[in-house]
């Protein structure tokens, strides 16, 4: 059994998918994929998404707001963070991070939100999910100072085998999506090899991202199959062991008992 350890279900845009969110969720389980994980990217997500969780009980939700959020939303305190995720289908702080790609100017303000999620994250002993581009330096020195004994992932990774490493060494899961299929991605094949079976994840990040063959149309969870078969095959092991082996570190990690 599979599972997509980060999606967002409540981005998907289901007007024209027959059968709606339902559909989406049991085409998921068809193709093996037994757990999700959807994340929130702002406060009121990380209130809305306690709705699905409510209704499914193999899908688990996080509560966090998405450094690309800046100053439209007002700075999430430790506190806000800490009393939302309270709710027993909430087993991870995030998404949280930094992100200098695209929105670099806000800069003070992702740096202080970041440090709000690692501190609840720590107070709730939760794992975070990290979001990080461009900005590898800061975001390992921030976990170094702040992340707790409960580690986290870094969700989506595209970044380099050093900084894979540094995050491990804290105690710290790498997750990779959908463009690990794509063409261009020789470099991030590289460092999936190096990733040890046991301290991997694999995602959808859904609705974006969708893998080879299905780049260009809205992802959805089942497509984790073709991410963990792309991962499975680099690593030359079947799928069957790679499933086995993420899943094994999705319950670890997010404190999820099978």
């Amino acid at each position: 059994m599979l599972v997509d350890s980060h999606c967002h279900l409540d981005r998907l845009k289901l007007a024209d998918r027959e059968g709606g969110l339902e559909a989406v969720i049991a085409d998921a389980q068809a193709r093996g994929v037994s757990n999700l994980l959807t994340v929130a990217v702002d406060l009121e997500s990380s209130q809305s998404l306690t709705e699905i969780t409510a209704k499914y009980n193999h899908i688990y939700s996080s509560v966090g707001v998405h450094p690309l959020q800046d100053e439209q939303q007002p700075m999430p305190s430790v506190q806000q963070l800490v009393d939302l995720a309270q709710n027993p289908k909430v087993v991870a702080i995030g998404e949280t991070g930094l992100d200098n790609h695209y929105s670099a100017e806000s800069y003070d303000w992702q740096h202080e939100s970041f440090i709000n999620h690692l501190l609840a994250a720590k107070e709730t002993a939760k794992p975070v999910i990290v979001h990080t581009r461009e900005a590898r330096e800061e975001t390992t020195r921030l976990l170094n100072q702040y992340a707790s004994d409960s580690a986290g992932v870094l969700h989506c990774f595209t970044e380099t085998w050093e900084m894979a490493k540094d995050a491990m060494d804290l105690g710290f899961y790498i997750s990779f999506s959908g463009i690990v299929t794509f063409k261009n991605a020789g470099d991030l094949r590289e460092v999936v090899k190096k990733i040890p079976l046991d301290r991997l994840l694999v995602e959808t990040d859904s609705p974006w991202l969708a893998p080879i063959p299905y780049r260009g149309k809205q992802n959805e969870p089942q497509y984790v199959y073709e991410v963990a078969q792309c991962v499975a095959d680099i690593k030359n092991i079947s799928i069957e062991e790679l499933a086995e082996a993420t899943t094994n570190n999705f319950y670890k990690l997010f404190q999820i008992t099978k």
